[in-house]
């Protein structure tokens, strides 16, 4: 290729000092816009494809968590952080009527413990302590990383292995860390490199996975209760 910046320059020529022409730029934008949306969509529908056993498997432990009176605790660094804190409200506030809410414990809610325990003795324990704190035989930790590497997941997963809780992890790429480490009962991999397309996947999967929860448990509850 003689220019191979020339495709970048083309889509993005105000970066080179020039003044893009309104409907060239549109153009490439709305194009640009069209190839992450099909690979979005692709990501998604080559994860559930290939990984739809897994997930169903998946489900049915969470369910078994409930079941035998468990609750789910929930972790992740940065974007993670937010999905940890998503999954724990599906759970405990439902949108969907006549579905119960369930204990779910989102361990990067409390800013005074994280940061104390970061200071003290390091981000790495950031997790653990808490699992060591509220973990109980029975219980299920969920942890969400883009690349399967986060230190203070692997700890958490280690600990909780040990205490007696089921985990569950969700990464990209090649599972990393959290794929090879033998720790994790049931490992998700969204297999791409792109950190968007592992996060909007990763949002699906949660999604899917409470309502397969919901579904499992339907005949285990009885009547809903309405708060007066």
């Amino acid at each position: 290729m003689k220019n191979p910046g020339a495709p970048l320059r083309a889509l993005y020529p105000f970066l080179h000092g020039e003044r893009p022409e309104p409907a060239d730029l549109n153009a490439a934008l709305l194009e640009s816009l069209r190839q992450k949306v099909t690979h979005s969509l692709d990501v998604k529908r080559c994860f559930f494809a290939y990984n739809a056993i897994e997930v169903v498997d998946c489900a049915q432990a969470i369910a078994a968590v409930y079941r035998r009176h468990g609750r789910m605790l929930a972790m992740g660094n940065g974007g993670s952080s937010c999905d940890a804190a998503h999954f724990a409200v599906e759970f405990l506030h439902p949108i969907t009527a006549g579905r119960p809410a369930l204990s779910a414990i989102n361990l990067v809610a409390d800013e005074a413990m994280l940061t104390a325990v970061a200071n003290d003795v390091g981000i790495e324990h950031v997790f653990v302590r808490q699992v060591i704190a509220h973990g109980r035989r029975g219980d299920g930790l969920i942890g969400f990383s883009t690349s399967g590497n986060s230190p203070n997941l692997l700890r958490a997963f280690a600990k909780a292995r040990e205490i007696g809780l089921t985990t569950i992890g969700l990464t990209g790429g090649d599972g990393g860390a959290m794929a090879r480490a033998g720790e994790i009962d049931y490992c998700l991999v969204v297999n791409t490199d792109s950190i968007h397309r592992v996060q909007e996947t990763h949002v699906a999967i949660y999604h899917v996975l409470w309502d397969l929860v919901h579904t499992l448990l339907a005949d285990d509850r009885g009547p809903l209760e309405v708060a007066p």
